[in-house]
């Protein structure tokens, strides 16, 4: 569970540095510079003290990576410009917890109980009234129908993703391998990552091929300062080195149901980070929604 905390944490710390290192770097080189930086950082880690390619279930990391990092990323990227953050972030984190619990159940054999489930969807519940856009704040962008679809794809992904890798730690734990600590989990992010770089790589060559390689939408705005890679360094530690390693250490020891939930208030504990770093007041509603999601992770934590 603390793990799951903690991957919520960098997921919401990366919320902003990704959107700096986007402004700054632009989509391709802000995507492929975070990914090839985790890929170093994780690789030095499991390639001297973890166990590198060795593992019974590297061949199911590779799987989750090309599905949650590789086709994950591709469709909230796509979602994005299309429903806007909110949206985007709202379809994603509550329809990948429910598919990942219920793919678990039926493929894994692992049932949660009805108090999980009950405080698993109240923090989804909480970050919908967070998070979902209204009159008074509408989405800041045009949202187009096609949108919803590329939100599918990403939530898909993402609760996908999780099931495989939870399918990874079971192999890898009949194999005899320690999967309870945090080096099993740096080191199968590590896999993850590697495996979502290489698929990265080959779909923005693919774009470039065909000629539709994305290019940076805005300049740089005044509050993105230079060196460029400042940005990138702390999007790359923040989110797939530090997130990553954190939520696959969580799934390692707890079912993707009731990690995912947690991992998706991360949008709810970005609110104080966004107040302070660049002055967005949250709204009332944005309030009693992360009370909401907060209280639900407390019970959540000792509900059997």
């Amino acid at each position: 569970m603390l793990a799951a905390f903690l991957a919520a944490w960098f997921f919401a710390l990366n919320g902003t540095c990704a959107n700096r290192n986007l402004q700054a770097n632009g989509p391709v080189w802000a995507n492929l510079g975070r990914l090839a930086l985790a890929t170093v950082l994780l690789g030095a880690f499991a390639h001297s003290i973890g166990h590198g390619f060795s593992s019974a279930s590297l061949n199911w990391f590779l799987l989750s990576g090309v599905i949650g990092m590789g086709l994950g990323d591709l469709g909230v990227y796509a979602a994005l410009p299309l429903l806007g953050s909110r949206l985007t972030v709202l379809i994603t984190q509550c329809v990948a917890a429910p598919l990942a619990a219920l793919g678990e159940w039926l493929w894994l054999g692992t049932r949660l109980t009805a108090a999980q489930i009950f405080w698993g969807l109240i923090i989804l519940a909480g970050v919908a009234l967070a998070i979902t856009p209204s009159k008074a704040n509408p989405p800041r962008v045009r949202v187009r129908p096609i949108g919803f679809l590329f939100g599918l794809v990403a939530a898909c992904a993402q609760g996908f993703g999780a099931l495989v890798s939870r399918k990874g730690v079971m192999v890898a734990s009949a194999a005899g391998e320690a999967t309870s600590n945090a080096t099993f989990g740096l080191t199968a992010a590590y896999q993850r990552i590697f495996a979502g770089l290489v698929f990265t790589v080959l779909w923005f060559l693919a774009l470039r091929l065909i000629g539709r390689l994305p290019r940076r939408s805005s300049p740089v705005t005044p509050k993105v300062k230079r060196p460029h890679w400042a940005w990138l360094l702390a999007n790359g530690l923040a989110g797939p080195v530090l997130g990553v390693g954190c939520y696959q250490w969580a799934l390692a020891t707890t079912p993707g149901g009731i990690v995912l939930p947690i991992a998706a208030t991360a949008p709810l504990l970005a609110i104080p980070i966004a107040y302070r770093l660049e002055g967005d007041r949250p709204t009332r509603r944005a309030i009693i929604g992360g009370i909401v999601a907060v209280a639900g992770c407390a019970a959540l934590a000792v509900a059997r």
